[in-house]
């Protein structure tokens, strides 16, 4: 008897295997360079790896306590509100309005597992079929899967490093249409590490007020700004704007908890309500003690972050300076997170170790294999010609990494 088909995703009934909305998203490109460099790590190899935007700092002390205290605790062995439980509700209230000045209500707060899951549910929760979703770029590679798997539309808005990878109102106007709902707006921004200003916020907000667009933000690196930029949140810059906006956040990057999977969404009572709907089916409840855990974090005080920022601000201008200093890269000076994000167009078309570089995927996979440095093509993020790096590792992890990547880099002809 034969074997059905398994190897492309089609069966030999008349029905695919894998549904065709599943089947089409991409793999996360981060993440999957992270599993590639890890496991070439784990055989062995001396690779270091620029991938995953994740702080190499251990959680604060006290987070971790405050977990620990959790777990013994049995009321958080039980199922609690799909929502979130209210006191960590009220403390991201409390903490929305001590940092970035927004002021809103428990019940406009969402608890989240991690912030891809704020991101997918703001997108599932307001967008219909067929709704376009501006999105400039370059952009989080979640992003375009999480408007896709929502039933929309999304439309590149594309910037460079001539504007500091910002999009202007005007590029927003070119872009729209009658079908444009919602614009996504990242910053600080992954992968650019690019920040707007208060009056380019501003001028944002107005104009999607004008429109009757609503707005996703993503401001999980608020507390991660350099050379005396600043996050500005959009509904305060237009306060006409909080009843169509939806702010995400989360602790991962603030408070070094990537693992814990805690992340919000902020907004319109009647979204918060039916996004939470969702979730009671999609997921329930974050995980008791990791909801604990986040709430010690936002209530506590903002110093493990501000020396983890300390940090990451030597490590952005030692990987700038040492990016620049390579012929062919040209690296723009990062105001927020923890990217820089080099253009390696010149590098496009010329030959290294007998293969000719046609593109940035194959540019990453050369430096991979030679170099034994992990680093992310820009395609992943909308824009071929670029390379993505994090510096969210140790200095000496960062200096050797640049140092192979320079060294191999020379050999371009």
């Amino acid at each position: 008897m034969g074997t059905p088909e398994t190897t492309t995703g089609t069966s030999t009934s008349e029905h695919p295997r894998i549904s065709q909305r599943i089947g089409g998203i991409a793999e996360s490109a981060t993440l999957a360079v992270d599993a590639k460099a890890k496991a070439l790590k784990a055989a062995g190899r001396p690779v270091i790896g620029f991938g995953a935007g994740e702080p190499d700092f251990p959680t604060p002390e006290a987070i971790v306590a405050a977990a620990q205290a959790a777990c013994a605790d049995p009321k958080n062995h039980r199922y609690t509100p799909a929502a979130g439980l209210p006191e960590l509700r009220e403390a991201v209230a409390a903490k929305t309005k001590r940092d970035s000045g927004y002021e809103v209500t428990a019940a406009q707060v969402l608890i989240t597992n991690g912030g891809k899951q704020a991101v997918y549910q703001a997108f599932a929760t307001v967008v219909d079929p067929g709704d376009e979703v501006l999105l400039p770029a370059p952009y989080w590679t979640t992003y375009p899967e999480a408007i896709t798997l929502a039933g929309g539309v999304p439309v590149q808005v594309t910037a460079d490093e001539s504007t500091d990878y910002l999009v202007t109102v005007e590029q927003l106007e070119a872009a729209r249409t009658p079908r444009s709902k919602v614009l996504l707006l990242c910053s600080p921004s992954n992968p650019t590490g690019s920040v707007y200003t208060r009056e380019q916020i501003t001028a944002i907000g107005e104009w999607a007020l004008e429109h009757g667009l609503w707005v996703i933000t993503d401001e999980i690196y608020e507390h991660l700004v350099y050379d005396g930029a600043e996050s500005v949140s959009l509904p305060v810059a237009v306060p006409a704007m909080a009843d169509r906006t939806i702010v995400l956040n989360g602790v991962a990057k603030t408070y070094a908890m990537t693992g814990w999977r805690v992340g919000w969404l902020i907004g319109p009572t009647d979204v918060v309500k039916a996004a939470a709907n969702l979730q009671s089916h999609l997921t329930s409840n974050v995980a008791n003690v990791s909801q604990r855990a986040a709430l010690e974090a936002v209530s506590g005080p903002l110093d493990a972050a501000h020396e983890m920022r300390e940090a990451f601000d030597r490590r952005r201008r030692t990987i700038v300076d040492l990016l620049s200093a390579i012929p062919g890269v040209e690296c723009p000076t990062p105001k927020g997170a923890f990217y820089v994000y080099p253009s390696v167009k010149a590098l496009i078309g010329k030959e290294l170790r007998g293969t000719t570089i046609t593109d940035t995927v194959q540019l990453a996979a050369l430096v991979l294999e030679h170099a034994e440095v992990a680093v992310v093509p820009g395609e992943a993020f909308g824009t071929p010609g670029y390379l993505r790096l994090s510096y969210a590792l140790g200095d000496d992890d960062l200096k050797t990494g640049v140092t192979r990547m320079a060294e191999l880099l020379a050999e371009v002809r």
